[in-house]
């Protein structure tokens, strides 16, 4: 048995979601365990980031109907008004979006930004605020210098970009990082970083991670468990290695097939991902 499922989760949903009557989630079941990395696979328009939004309590209610309960340390979020859900997102709960450059204000200084991310959530003197950010730059391999504070992300690449989201995500070191197609927009060489990135302060930190893609081999490496996603509903959800090994679902197996060279690839890396727990 994993040693993450011998302590309450610290997600736990059962959720349905609708839009103008049509169902987009539906009866999902699924936790998220403290301390591990949970991928969440499924293709295009499955739902993996209505989940997300459910989570973070951004569905535009005048659009989407969610029902079911989605449990957070023991709070059920679907009941938390909107004032509270302020407090926990980018605090407890943090998000981290496919395109970095469009999430970034280009009007902006780098240190003003962070500076705001920290200010909500937190109270100090400007060197507490200082000290904060130069850390979280410096947990994710970037430089902590007043030059690259001064910045704008225009003077910076994709990958240094994304760096700088996951920087403000991780400032407030919360307990769970949503990363929703998070390495999508970029590179295959720093895509890998990023996805070490990942792993890396998982395991510095303890927070857990929910990794969302489509992309069932690029969750291979970094990922505990996998959840596949298909038509609202959980359909397998087991350790990563297992689902590779020996996919139990029908949907899971077209994956394995629409990705001819992955599935040996994918299966060593997540037996070494395995070995290294």
């Amino acid at each position: 048995m994993s040693s993450f499922a011998q302590n309450p989760p610290l997600v736990a949903t059962r959720v349905s979601v609708a839009y103008s009557g049509k169902p987009v989630l539906r009866d999902l079941e699924l936790d998220i365990n403290c301390g591990e990395v949970l991928g969440l696979v499924g293709q295009s328009g499955s739902g993996k980031s209505t989940l997300a939004m459910a989570i973070l309590g951004l569905l535009d209610k005048s659009k989407a109907r969610c029902e079911g309960v989605i449990e957070f340390e023991g709070r059920d979020l679907l009941q938390l008004s909107e004032n509270e859900f302020r407090s926990l997102r980018g605090r407890a709960i943090s998000l981290v979006l496919q395109s970095p450059l469009s999430s970034l204000n280009p009007a902006l200084k780098i240190r003003t930004q962070l500076k705001e991310a920290w200010r909500a959530h937190a109270k100090g003197s400007g060197a507490a605020c200082e000290d904060a950010i130069r850390n979280s730059l410096q947990s994710v391999s970037l430089p902590a210098s007043d030059e690259f504070l001064c910045k704008h992300s225009s003077q910076m690449s994709v990958g240094q970009a994304q760096r700088v989201l996951i920087a403000m995500a991780i400032l407030h070191r919360p307990a769970l990082l949503i990363a929703d197609e998070a390495t999508s927009a970029l590179d295959v060489i720093t895509q890998s970083e990023i996805l070490a990135l990942f792993r890396r302060l998982n395991r510095s930190t303890g927070m857990a991670i929910l990794y969302i893609s489509h992309d069932l081999a690029s969750v291979a490496g970094i990922c505990d468990r996998i959840a596949i996603l298909h038509h609202g509903r959980i359909v397998e959800c087991r350790a990563t290695a297992d689902i590779f090994t020996n996919p139990q679902h029908e949907y899971t197996r077209q994956l394995m097939v629409a990705l001819p060279r992955i599935p040996h690839i994918a299966q060593e890396a997540a037996t070494q991902a395995a070995a290294a727990r």
